[in-house]
């Protein structure tokens, strides 16, 4: 395809993006739209500077790619270059669904997903407003390097989003459900889910309490202890935060005792979802990178070069968010792993505590902020009242050791709105996930 020349490295990624976006709003069609975009990502190395090029003139890859040799220096000895040495070479085809393609359905059905259900909207008097999208993407990468790689996989994922504004003219509340799956069929939206969702914002509307702020037990459901694992931890395992950085090298030693002896996170390209990426954007094969390891730190996320930095060894999290962008160290599907209890025996151990089912948002480094969408009070073991609570909030490593118990069952949620934000490159498709997790105590305000 191209012609690589000696005394550089250079890869080439490429991406053919198909993607669709259909939106109501109180039942009206807002937009309907499909797109194709396809454009590559060139890089020169030649052991002292990289050098990029990005153009979505796919037919003249070569001559982009003659531009960065003709400003790069050869040097004939590149491939002794510890970062180059890093690199991994594959020659594999990986292509999941193109049998399945979400290109191949007709517009008219995927409308159809969102508009069959509009019903239950209209049965309750408190909804002020409505909204629903449904989105899709199919991807297609191709991967090429002077080393000898050639790779070339498939990514595909759909979704429907159902949103409710509920008001009784005092008090409001909006409330969410989503749908996902990687094949348009098995995309399984019903009637029941939609009216369980705005039934559940309605009851949150009229019925929730303020919290009164203190330390109290709390439970996260799967989704929240993922973006928990994500904001508070998966971050600060990505290696490129602590190049230069001695006093985050020091805190973040690998073997270091970090959290409960039950904690095992691991962030791993290979899990179904959004967080799917089976080689990354440097042609390394994904594998289960363990984070924390029954309690103790033992492994970070990174590239080939900042594997080199920290002398250890790539992990395939090297990502960019198109092929307009650089790839850079990125989480992938992050994941708790499951403990040995039943989600009841969870609840059971907890007399007076809250159980935050979903989020608003998250964020965290050292310190870690939730802010709970739907909460709930726990008592004698049991789910009570609705109940607002502003932010769950907490040092990390303090917060890792409170840890006292993890159901048996994980559920990683994915999503086809938003992403994963870092630099200027947002949004990242990603996933994490969990258990049903209990922390004996956090600040809750």
């Amino acid at each position: 395809m191209v012609r690589f020349r000696q005394g550089y490295y250079a890869d080439v990624r490429i991406e053919d993006r198909f993607t669709t976006t259909v939106r109501y709003r109180n039942g009206s069609l807002e937009e309907c739209r499909s797109s194709s975009v396809k454009k590559a990502f060139i890089r020169v190395y030649d052991g002292d500077m990289w050098y990029y090029s990005s153009t979505d003139n796919v037919d003249d890859i070569q001559g982009e790619l003659n531009k960065l040799y003709a400003v790069a220096t050869a040097n004939f000895h590149v491939y002794g270059d510890l970062v180059i040495q890093k690199l991994q070479v594959h020659d594999k085809t990986r292509l999941r669904f193109a049998e399945n393609c979400v290109k191949d359905i007709p517009v008219e059905r995927k409308r159809a997903v969102l508009a069959e259900h509009f019903a239950p909207f209209a049965a309750n008097e408190h909804v002020k407003m409505s909204s629903a999208l449904y989105s899709d993407r199919y991807s297609l990468y191709e991967f090429y390097s002077s080393k000898g790689s050639k790779i070339k996989y498939d990514y595909q994922l759909c979704g429907a989003v159902f949103n409710a504004t509920l008001s009784d003219g005092t008090n409001s509340f909006d409330n969410r459900c989503d749908f996902i799956a990687q094949n348009f069929e098995d995309l399984a939206v019903t009637d029941e889910a939609v009216s369980d969702m705005i039934a559940e914002g309605d009851n949150f509307m009229l019925n929730a309490k303020p919290v009164v702020p203190g330390e109290y037990p709390v439970i996260l459901s799967p989704e929240v202890a993922g973006v928990f694992a994500h904001e508070s931890f998966g971050h600060k395992s990505e290696s490129d935060f602590m190049i230069g950085d001695e006093t985050m090298r020091k805190e973040w030693t690998i073997g270091k005792a970090v959290g409960s002896e039950m904690l095992s996170i691991y962030d791993s390209g290979l899990v179904e979802g959004s967080g799917y990426v089976p080689y990354d954007d440097e042609g390394t094969l994904a594998g289960k990178v363990y984070l924390i390891k029954n309690g103790v730190l033992s492994g970070r996320l990174h590239s080939a070069s900042t594997a080199v930095d920290l002398n250890e060894e790539v992990t395939g999290n090297a990502r960019a968010i198109n092929c307009g962008y650089e790839p850079i160290v990125r989480m992938t599907s992050t994941i708790i792993e499951a403990g040995d209890k039943t989600k009841e025996e969870l609840f059971a151990g907890v007399s007076h505590g809250y159980f935050i089912k979903t989020y608003k948002h998250g964020s965290g480094m050292s310190t870690f902020t939730i802010a709970p969408a739907l909460a709930y009070e726990i008592v004698d073991g049991k789910i009570g009242s609705p109940v607002k609570i502003a932010v769950v909030c907490g040092n990390v490593f303090e917060t890792l050791n409170l840890i006292d118990g993890l159901s048996n069952e994980v559920v990683v949620h994915s999503s086809v709105t938003g992403g994963c934000g870092k630099m200027e490159q947002f949004p990242l498709n990603v996933a994490f996930g969990g258990p049903y997790v209990s922390i004996s105590k956090m600040n809750v305000s």
